[in-house]
């Protein structure tokens, strides 16, 4: 257990502390959140949120880890993980870019930029707390694809790797350099079926 892990208490009102954490940093971000606002939102005193999270960095470490659990959870509902690739791969794909495109995953990505010199730990966390999560089960997925003779993967995380960038063709470099901020359900679908016949044309086993 990390010591930031330790030092956080959880209690009565712990998910309600999270619930206005989750609003006011996806509204202002990490610098510009400030810790009364949260506790107004939370509808808590400053007493009580602290008594939580020492600190606000921790506080939003907790709300970033739960939110990408949730994300991961939701995607790994939505499939089963021994289904076959061509079935379970469009769902990981749209479920990938839809987090790209999500109010929290662009709130994430701009925190973890903006503050990455300041605090650059935040960004490891977060990538350890969902981007990570999603490529260790992808990755575990793909090696139980290989085991039943789907795929042809030395490899299985750089191919994890390799399938999230497939996902984030035309829409990623669209929303960092401000070109583009919303896609249609029609586009999104255009960059997940073409990173699932993509992947597949490298990986799938040749019958």
């Amino acid at each position: 257990m990390t010591a930031s892990a330790a030092a956080i208490r959880k209690g009565r009102k712990f998910d309600q502390v999270l619930e206005g954490a989750r609003t006011v940093f996806l509204r202002d971000g990490y610098e510009g959140a400030n810790v009364d606002d949260i506790a107004a939102e939370a509808g808590v005193s400053k007493a009580t949120l602290y008594s939580y999270f020492p600190d606000k960095r921790m506080l939003f470490v907790a709300f970033a880890r739960a939110e990408c659990r949730r994300q991961t959870d939701e995607a790994e509902a939505l499939v089963t993980l021994s289904a076959p690739p061509d079935c379970v791969l469009p769902v990981a794909a749209a479920r990938m870019i839809d987090f790209t495109l999500s109010d929290f995953g662009r709130a994430v990505f701009r925190i973890c930029v903006a503050e990455s010199e300041r605090f650059p730990e935040l960004g490891r966390e977060f990538y350890a707390s969902g981007p990570a999560l999603v490529r260790d089960r992808l990755a575990s997925y793909l090696n139980g694809a290989v085991a039943r003779g789907e795929l042809v993967i030395d490899d299985v995380f750089l191919a994890a790797d390799q399938f999230a960038e497939l996902c984030k063709a035309d829409i990623f470099p669209s929303l960092i350099f401000g070109i583009k901020t919303d896609f249609t359900p029609a586009e999104r679908d255009r960059v997940a079926r073409g990173a699932v016949e993509m992947f597949l044309a490298r990986y799938a086993a040749k019958r």
